[in-house]
């Protein structure tokens, strides 16, 4: 018997290959990820064009417009409809060339993501050639195409950032943000090539204008003049690497990081191991939470290192990065020692040591035997003397011990006077506590002291104050603006361009918090006024450590620029660790503590007091 089954329905394949234009947008959210990742491209695409100048101009923080004009050596027609390819590269002809590489850019990736997501126009042309190429490409798409008359070299204007992908250009965040980002990648790259001349212009503003000279020039140039006398050199050369550039003496020290550059094969890279090899040779020259200046290239062959492992290539791997660590440590070193940064003993005799009567008067034969007769003399001179200890001098150790003894008792009774009365936890009932207590005692000018019925309590009086001053601060901004108190003489505050792009991103939240700072021509602010509790002079110095601070907040807290604001003036206003308080303040401190809606710990979520119970002392002690 025959039996026949239904035919099952028709399942169409389910893997297509995506479109050209879908796979470059999706590409692109690797290597453009910002207006500032399109800058870096095509920066580094004019360097390896052999560029000797090369201009940046940009219209609201790269959103609107980044073009790169450079004198290189331009493209052909055809290489000009190319470079539009995904992974279309002159770099690269066969697979052994991957490890040879010294060039910037060498995927192919970044003009063909660059046109997926943004309007692009290319003007370029070669040396020899009578008339160039003009190519315009939106969406993937080549729209025009046709000579033109340009002078050698290439222009390639990127107009309307992600203008095809407006839920990525949602993400962007404001022009001033996007501008700091864009001076960054600007500054990697110029301080890698300082033999090339750069410029950036900002919506027909000149931001800087680097003139081709030596690289301690362009360090000057781009991170400050306060640098200038400050820089050590730094060079060494072996046969397997070399190494060179500048680093800062120990004064030049922040307590956040930003002026740290570290570039391989002229290549910028970001390598927390080679970092800490830096700060191991700072050992013991700057505190351990500071962050030293340095800018440092290092040389060795490309068969050493692989520059792929990172979208960007900003993270790269060494095939030994011990070697590596090692050779960075003992050239920092031997800088800083061959400059006599380093610590020194100075055998010169000062000349009013001269002066003293046991110099100048003559060393008798009577104050000689009396010299000899002492104690001191003997522990130097005799055999087994070195801790000889004349039984005279321990005659009254009964009545010392004594005496100290009644004075602990006094204090223990002092103590016990001003516990509370009732048995309640000490640090629920706090409030109502802290008002009674006459005395607080400060342990390592750290932390005070407060007993408790049951046990006491520890604050360490830095993270309290800067919860206090946080909650101040909070509250001011719900409210109303922090009064401000107008300066009799207002001081200019000069800052380099990335610190004046921070700056007007901020300007408007600090005049909230009582700073009035005004625009005083091109990267210049004037302070007309700060909060009453800034001591007058410091003013500079408070908003030079309120920008460090903002600059380097971690990015992973999605914080407001206020709530960033105020986070640092906390942590900046607050009493410091090893600060020595009378009994008023200590009281006030524990006072304004306790007065706040969340007390038990600072803005950062580290705890602001532990509480000691007598029943885990007694377990200490084994009772």
């Amino acid at each position: 018997m025959l039996f026949l089954t239904a035919k099952p329905d028709f399942v169409p394949d389910k893997i297509l290959l995506l479109p050209d234009n879908i796979a470059n947008q999706i590409a692109a959210g690797e290597v453009i990820q910002r207006p500032a990742s399109a800058v870096k491209e095509l920066l580094e695409n004019a360097v390896d064009a052999g560029a000797t100048e090369i201009k940046l101009i940009i219209q609201d923080a790269g959103k609107s417009l980044i073009q790169v004009i450079d004198n290189g050596s331009g493209m052909s027609e055809t290489d000009a409809r190319m470079c539009f390819e995904r992974h279309a590269t002159s770099k690269i002809q066969k697979i052994e060339d991957l490890f040879q590489i010294r060039t910037m850019g060498f995927r192919g990736e970044a003009l063909a993501s660059i046109a997926a997501v943004a309007q692009v126009e290319l003007k370029t042309k070669k040396a020899d050639e009578d008339a160039g190429t003009y190519i315009e490409v939106e969406n993937s798409v080549v729209k025009k195409q046709e000579p033109v008359a340009v002078p050698g070299g290439t222009s390639i204007a990127m107009k309307n950032l992600f203008f095809n992908v407006p839920a990525r250009r949602n993400f962007l965040k404001s022009n001033a943000a996007e501008l700091r980002h864009i001076i960054d990648e600007f500054t990697r790259v110029a301080l890698s090539f300082p033999n090339v001349f750069f410029s950036l212009t900002s919506n027909g503003q000149q931001v800087f204008h680097l003139e081709a000279g030596s690289l301690k020039q362009r360090i000057v140039q781009l991170l400050g003049n306060n640098y200038n006398a400050k820089l050590v050199s730094v060079k060494e050369e072996t046969d397997y690497m070399n190494i060179y550039g500048f680093v800062g003496k120990p004064e030049t020290a922040k307590k956040t990081r930003g002026d740290q550059y570290f570039f391989v094969n002229n290549r910028f890279i970001k390598s927390p191991y080679l970092n800490h090899a830096v700060m191991n040779a700072y050992q013991e020259m700057i505190p351990s939470d500071s962050f030293p200046l340095y800018v440092l290239f290092i040389d060795l062959n490309p068969e050493q290192v692989d520059v792929n492992v990172h979208p960007t290539k900003q993270e790269i791997k060494f095939e030994d990065e011990k070697i590596v660590y090692a050779f960075v440590q003992a050239a920092i070193k031997h800088a800083l020692a061959q400059f006599s940064i380093t610590p020194t003993l100075d055998f010169d005799l000062d000349a009013s040591i001269q002066q003293l009567p046991s110099i100048q008067q003559p060393f008798t034969e009577s104050k000689q035997s009396a010299a000899a007769s002492t104690s001191i003399f003997k522990g130097f001179t005799q055999k087994h003397q070195a801790h000889f200890i004349e039984k005279s001098d321990l005659k009254n150790w009964k009545d010392f011990y004594e005496s100290t003894e009644s004075e602990m008792g006094n204090r223990k009774s002092e103590v016990s006077s001003l516990m509370p009365e009732n048995h309640e936890s000490f640090s629920s009932n706090l409030k109502h506590q802290t008002s009674d207590f006459s005395e607080l005692t400060q342990l390592l000018n750290t932390y005070l002291v407060i007993p408790s019925k049951n046990g006491f309590l520890i604050i360490h009086q830095q993270s309290a104050h800067e919860r206090v001053k946080y909650e101040q601060l909070k509250k001011a901004g719900k409210e109303n603006p922090v009064a401000v108190q107008k300066t009799m003489f207002p001081s200019t505050l000069e800052l380099s361009p990335a610190d004046s792009a921070v700056m007007e991103e901020i300007i408007n939240d600090l005049h909230y918090l009582g700073y009035l700072i005004e625009p005083f021509g091109k990267n210049a602010f004037v302070i007309q006024g700060t909060p009453a509790d800034v001591d007058a002079g410091n003013e500079k110095h408070v908003i030079d450590i309120l920008l460090e601070q903002y600059k380097h907040f971690n990015p992973e807290l999605k914080f407001s620029k206020r709530e960033k604001l105020i986070r640092s003036l906390a942590r900046q206003q607050s009493i410091k660790a090893g600060t020595r308080l009378t009994q008023k303040e200590m009281q006030q401190l524990v006072n304004d503590l306790f007065a706040c809606e969340q007390p038990n710990i600072n803005p950062d979520g580290n705890p602001t007091y532990l509480e000691f119970k007598q029943e885990q002392l007694e377990r200490m002690f084994g009772k």
